[in-house]
């Protein structure tokens, strides 16, 4: 009996317990879910619950990836409310990009990190501003500045440089880009990669860069800061050059300021000035002289053309023929050219007697074969020649014959027999 009674209350006391635990289970504080106590807890004790990675959540349409598998069930369901929690991200997370950007977090974010790199590049590469150089690894603040409420901007971001760039722009000072009036647009110049090594393309300008131009700073020609409207004449960087040169003076020779018209670019040497465009061209042996040797004497404008300008010492210095003495034209030209000066040619036949043409053509050397007094050219000697003997007895039928070169000569002109 005893025995029957024992069970009997035990049995009482299991259902009761049955009972207790089905009444229980209407109180759970997880709202109507409906699902056993052990899925989530163990006989050793409520609590710990099961961490988030123990429960198949998949089952539940929304399986868990990434940095969820280890977050407290309580991140997601507050108090601990399962049924009827919502899978949108901003349940969770609020948009700091404002409802304007219309997406779901997965379009550019996962589930491992908000900040996936690779997959904020795909997504901006889609937009109108596609990302390249160092644009890739900068953060999205760096463009994207908060805006309403602190929140990103994101739609309607402008694309051109200068809406993040400006400061930099206006900071430059090598080359100062406010004062040069530089656009705006950066990547006329610099490119995504890096801002140093830029290249401003000059040949788009008034003054493409040639020679040595090439390889000069910005500030060699633009130190006073002036860039729109710079002057390209030469003498706005070169004055000081065309003022000091010496060899020729340019002051003095009243060159042009126009450099290019000697020089290049390339080079200051080897400045080969047109003296065609002078009144006095240059030819034979004066092309390649050093300027100084006409111009030693400092003056270039209205420098005299004549060949006595610099030859006279050679005219008075010439005794073979004397010229002074024979009272020759100071006009070199008359019997030199400017290739030599030896081999000259007197204009001897057509005002005087004919010595280059002729019985007389190459029977003399020197000058002074004839004319015996250097001093005098007007006294001419014909008898040292032609002897007497054989003279007299050409002219035997001859009247009023003389045996003297001014009688010669009054006869025989031109060079032939009378």
């Amino acid at each position: 009996m005893r025995i029957l009674v024992v069970l009997s209350l035990i049995g009482v006391s299991l259902g009761g317990a049955r009972r207790a635990t089905a009444q229980d289970s209407t109180k759970s504080p997880h709202g109507p879910l409906r699902l056993p106590c052990a899925e989530c807890h163990s006989s050793d004790g409520w609590r710990p619950a099961r961490i988030a990675s123990d429960f198949d959540h998949a089952r539940l349409g929304f399986p868990l990836t990434g940095a969820h598998v280890q977050a407290d069930c309580v991140s997601c369901h507050k108090q601990l409310s399962f049924q009827g929690t919502p899978s949108q991200c901003a349940a969770c997370h609020a948009d700091p990009h404002r409802a304007e950007l219309g997406k779901s977090c997965g379009s550019c974010h996962t589930s491992r990190s908000f900040v996936d790199r690779s997959l904020l590049v795909s997504a901006h590469q889609l937009t109108a501003f596609p990302l390249t150089g160092a644009h890739l690894a900068a953060d999205c603040e760096s463009c994207h500045l908060p805006g309403v409420q602190g929140k990103l901007t994101f739609l309607g971001q402008p694309t051109d440089c200068v809406a993040c760039h400006q400061p930099t722009f206006v900071a430059t000072r090598n080359p100062d880009h406010v004062a040069g009036g530089f656009p705006t647009h950066c990547i006329e110049c610099h490119n995504t990669t890096t801002w140093l090594a830029s290249t401003f393309n000059h040949q788009a300008t008034r003054f493409p860069l040639t020679g040595a131009h090439l390889a000069v700073a910005c500030n060699v020609c633009h130190a006073d800061k002036v860039y729109m409207g710079k002057s390209t004449a030469c003498a706005s960087c070169h004055q000081a050059d065309y003022n000091t040169t010496t060899d020729p003076s340019h002051t003095a020779a009243q060159l042009p300021s126009d450099c290019s018209q000697c020089h290049t670019t390339a080079s200051w040497s080897g400045g080969t000035f047109n003296h065609s465009t002078t009144k006095f061209a240059l030819t034979g042996a004066h092309i390649p002289l050093d300027c100084n040797s006409c111009h030693g004497d400092g003056v270039y404008a209205g420098k005299g053309t004549t060949c006595v300008t610099c030859h006279l010492n050679d005219y008075n210095a010439t005794n073979n023929p004397g010229h002074q003495g024979a009272g020759f034209p100071t006009g070199c030209a008359t019997c030199h050219t400017t290739a030599t000066w030896a081999g000259a040619t007197f204009n001897h036949d057509g005002p005087y007697f004919p010595i280059y043409s002729g019985t007389h053509a190459g029977r003399w050397s020197t000058c002074t074969q004839c004319h015996t007094n250097p001093s005098n050219y007007a006294v001419f000697d014909c008898l040292s020649c032609h002897q007497k003997t054989e003279t007299d007895s050409h002219h035997t039928q001859v009247t009023n014959y003389q045996y003297l070169s001014t009688a010669c000569y009054a006869c025989h002109r031109n060079g032939q027999g009378g």
